[in-house]
């Protein structure tokens, strides 16, 4: 390894590669160590859901929220509850009404085939 390429001569240290390849890979797993990943949670709610079940999965996703995890919140629409896709929207606008002290929407409801869902991302505090 060069330490100052510059000088006549140049100045060289002679260093054991095995060491400093450890040294390297040892650096880069503290780095990874410290690093802070999101994970994305799921909750499943029911177009016919009542509003005690909506409190419960309120809270849970707010827990979700607060330790800085994305929460995906899904719907998924049975037999003649395809043809009333409107209640579905409202109420995941309902849920998110309950949680939007602890997060912001990521993705507005979107409706694919039998599921509805939205993506809903920690605020920035």
């Amino acid at each position: 390894m060069k330490i100052s390429p510059n000088a006549v001569p140049p100045v060289c240290k002679i260093m054991n590669y095995g060491k400093y390849v450890f040294e390297l890979s040892k650096k880069a797993k503290e780095a990874k160590k410290n690093q802070k990943t999101t994970e994305i949670k799921e909750v499943w709610l029911s177009m016919t859901i009542d509003i005690g079940d909506l409190q419960v999965k309120a809270k849970q996703t707010q827990k979700f929220l607060q330790s800085g995890n994305k929460v995906k919140v899904s719907i998924r629409m049975r037999g003649r509850q395809m043809a009333h896709q409107e209640i579905g929207v409202d109420v995941m606008k309902r849920f998110f009404d309950m949680v939007k002290d602890f997060g912001q929407i990521e993705k507005q409801p979107l409706t694919e085939g039998r599921n509805i869902w939205m993506m809903l991302a920690p605020n920035k505090a």
